[in-house]
């Protein structure tokens, strides 16, 4: 993903750059202005990028997933100090996918049996994907009754060949069945999210913000979890400056 990142900030020279880039485990090799400090790596990578993003008061981006419960503790006690973004996916498609899921749970009541079944090529460790859990998380937090009663047994892991991604949600009642499905056919996808994230992260207050907020999904006037109103971007907003941990 680090290569592709920074292809893709050539690509948006004029908003984006990259102000330098590290492995996990190297020696530190911080550039002077920082922005934003985008996460691709692991659960320890995460932890990495956050103490950096503390140290340089920029603001994270984290992609990793399979986080465990004492990273995501960290990365909330870190967002009361600097703005906080944590994707498991960047892909706008998934974005809306989950939008769009959890309004049809809603409106199809709890007649509607839900399934989510997540296909990743094989070499991927985590399963459930982080996007199916975060899809499921969507569908029980704003998808009504149907939502709520969704069992972690009805999310489905699919680990073979060399797919990039593929998620679909089933919601079957009586004589019918409704399917949402996303299939990526680029990692290239979820570089260009990330950078449209990092572009929007740049200069925001501290507090946790959504990839649907950084992508224009749903309105940018949500109270974060210090009770401040999120700023909306300022059309003459310098060029984010990005570290990328990877």
């Amino acid at each position: 993903m680090g290569a592709l990142l920074a292809a893709m900030a050539r690509e948006r020279a004029s908003r984006c750059v990259i102000a330098a880039r590290r492995d996990v485990g190297d020696a530190a090799r911080v550039a002077a202005a920082i922005d934003v400090v985008v996460d691709f790596s692991s659960d320890a990578g995460a932890r990495d990028a956050c103490r950096i993003a503390l140290q340089r008061r920029a603001a994270l981006l984290v992609g990793s997933t399979g986080l465990s419960a004492g990273t995501r503790s960290m990365l909330d006690a870190a967002a009361k100090s600097i703005a906080v973004l944590v994707a498991s996916n960047t892909s706008p498609g998934v974005a809306v996918m989950a939008h769009v899921a959890a309004e049809a749970a809603r409106l199809l009541g709890p007649g509607f049996d839900i399934d989510i079944i997540e296909t990743h090529h094989a070499a991927k460790k985590d399963a459930p994907s982080g996007t199916a859990l975060r899809l499921a998380n969507a569908l029980r937090e704003r998808g009504g009754a149907a939502g709520a009663r969704l069992d972690d047994r009805r999310i489905h892991s699919i680990r073979a060949g060399d797919v990039v991604g593929e998620h679909v949600i089933h919601f079957a009642g009586p004589g019918e069945r409704l399917t949402l499905s996303h299939a990526a056919t680029s990692r290239e996808l979820f570089a260009r999210g990330a950078l449209r994230a990092a572009e929007y992260l740049a200069g925001k207050p501290a507090g946790r913000y959504t990839i649907e907020q950084a992508l224009g999904i749903v309105d940018d006037t949500s109270t974060n979890p210090q009770g401040r109103k999120s700023a909306g971007r300022s059309k003459e907003s310098k060029k984010a400056r990005v570290r990328k941990s990877r």
